[in-house]
């Protein structure tokens, strides 16, 4: 079963609901998978993470029409992954409901369903990763890692192992003052042809 890590460590500044610094792992269901099958679902979770958006505010933001982003919206809060605030008065005068990320992808365990889906995912969370890096800029990059490696399952479980131990470290840090930074972990199976 593969994981999706991840989190803010007890120094955030920002006014989050508190998720245990290790959640229980769980399987994601079917539809929890469908929901997190698109990129766009992914930059949505993770910009309402630091904050509250709306859906007007979302749709601006990454530049897609409202009722597409809605559409994701809806999705990700039927499957708990958003959370609604409570209605407010935007800034000319509409009410507006802004969403939270809850964290309910963390340590979320992905169990291959025979249709394909969680390869969808994996390549959801890197499309969204690219998006963000395009987005930010030739200049965002602060480190990029690619290799090849022939490791047993012993050995892939060690590295697993002690790379969620050296994240959650600094994920735990969190410094409020620092630098916002986007990672993305990924191991997979080489074509063996």
């Amino acid at each position: 079963m593969k994981q999706i890590t991840g989190g803010r460590g007890k120094g955030s500044s920002v006014n989050l609901p508190r998720v245990p610094a290790d959640p229980p792992a769980r399987t994601a269901s079917v539809e929890e998978l469908k929901a997190l099958a698109h990129p766009l679902r992914w930059r949505i979770l993770r910009l309402c993470f630091d904050r509250a958006w709306t859906n007007q505010e979302l749709a601006e933001r990454l530049d897609v029409a409202p009722a597409t982003v809605l559409r994701h919206v809806r999705a990700l809060v039927g499957t708990g992954f958003l959370a609604a605030e409570p209605v407010r008065t935007g800034a000319k005068g509409a009410l507006e409901r802004p969403y939270r990320a809850t964290g309910r992808t963390w340590r979320l365990g992905l169990v291959d369903d025979g249709e394909g889906l969680v390869q969808q995912v994996d390549l959801a969370m890197l499309g969204a990763h690219r998006a963000e890096i395009i987005e930010a800029g030739p200049d965002a990059s602060r480190d990029v890692r690619r290799g090849v490696l022939r490791l047993g399952p012993e050995s892939q479980a060690e590295l697993h192992a002690r790379l969620v131990e050296l994240l959650t470290e600094f994920i735990e840090r969190d410094e409020p003052e620092g630098e916002p930074l986007s990672y993305l972990w990924s191991l997979v199976a080489r074509p063996d042809r």
